[in-house]
């Protein structure tokens, strides 16, 4: 995330930070990091620092509360995985001064603050083959403690995300898209590939029906345990970013060990995950499914086109993010392997 929130100061910032947290910052440094949310560091008067994190809920106003009741979910289930169920790898909000885990910091903009903690995440890719013991153990830890959060988490809905807006897109291929410099050629990219995303929304269909017939075995969900969000620090590893937390199948998590994420991405696979999902299985007494790690592939990669699709035909300009949008939704389109 280059650009810094539209429309957000950072005086709003810090009055915030004070009034939810008792924070007085004395230093505010915006981290040009991650996506999907803006981040700051902020140092108070007494030398803590604290990894600030605002959340955007939407352009459209009509959606905002919702939005918002979805994270205040999510960053609730992750302040009870880490105090409840004592899972010390999930690193969880600091609770405001009310209590909540995160704060309406504008119509659109929400507020968290979490501990800055010494250590450095990895890349959005593939994990490693050294790493999936590693990474499966702390999901079948994770998965265990479904109980604990049950009544707190929200529940998976197996509905595809901006759906809508993109079988309109798909639908509005033939006339000039006017939202911005890169509406144009995001609508060439996709009248090239919108075959293949039609049979990409055939399959998830298909896969749905597969899967929702599991609903009693869901479990508590991260939603994005990639090397990005796997932080490694000195007091051990611990997994980022709960905004996406819910309950659903395992395999929602799983598939990310697989070589399907190295197949999205255009990448060579390195190794099978055979193993680390036996190892999976032994550790939980859950069967993992082939229909559910089919599923959450084409999941990633059809919500994500998408974002990308609906960025790109609304009004924009020329920052630096939206220009990655069209960069990913061509990597997307053109890299993906079936």
């Amino acid at each position: 995330m280059r650009d810094r929130p539209a429309g957000l100061a950072e005086a709003e910032l810090m009055v915030a930070l004070t009034e939810g947290w008792g924070i007085e910052p004395h230093s505010v440094e915006y981290l040009p990091v991650g996506a999907g949310s803006y981040h700051w560091s902020v140092l108070d008067r007494r030398g803590t620092a604290s990894f600030v994190k605002v959340d955007d809920l939407g352009v459209d106003v009509a959606g905002r509360d919702e939005a918002f009741d979805r994270l205040g979910r999510s960053f609730a289930t992750a302040l009870a995985l880490h105090r409840d169920a004592g899972l010390d790898f999930v690193l969880a909000p600091v609770a405001t001064a009310t209590d909540a885990p995160v704060m309406r910091l504008t119509s659109r903009y929400a507020l968290s603050v979490y501990p800055m903690v010494a250590g450095a995440a990895g890349d959005f890719g593939a994990h490693r083959p050294e790493d999936r013991v590693e990474v499966v153990d702390l999901l079948a830890e994770l998965h265990e403690a479904t109980p604990i959060v049950a009544d707190t988490a929200s529940r998976a809905d197996l509905v595809l995300p901006g759906r809508d807006r993109l079988e309109e897109a798909l639908r509005d291929l033939d006339r000039e898209w006017t939202g911005g410099p890169h509406a144009e050629p995001a609508r060439e990219l996709l009248s090239v590939h919108g075959g293949r995303v039609r049979r990409w929304l055939a399959d998830f269909d298909r896969r749905v029906d597969q899967v929702r017939n599991t609903a009693a075995a869901w479990v508590v969900t991260h939603g994005e345990p990639h090397p990005g969000n796997v932080m490694r620090t000195p007091a051990g590893v611990r997994l980022i970013d709960w905004d996406t937390v819910q309950i659903a199948p395992p395999e929602r998590d799983l598939w990310m060990l697989t070589p399907a994420l190295a197949r999205m991405l255009g990448d060579d696979p390195a190794g099978d995950a055979d193993d680390v999902i036996a190892r999976y299985t032994r550790a939980t007494g859950r069967t993992v499914t082939s229909a559910g790690l089919a599923l959450y592939p084409l999941w990633w990669r059809l919500a994500d086109i998408a974002v990308f699709v609906d960025e790109l035909r609304r009004p924009h300009g020329t920052g630096e993010d939206i220009a990655a949008s069209l960069t990913y939704l061509s990597g997307y389109l053109e890299s993906s392997r079936d």
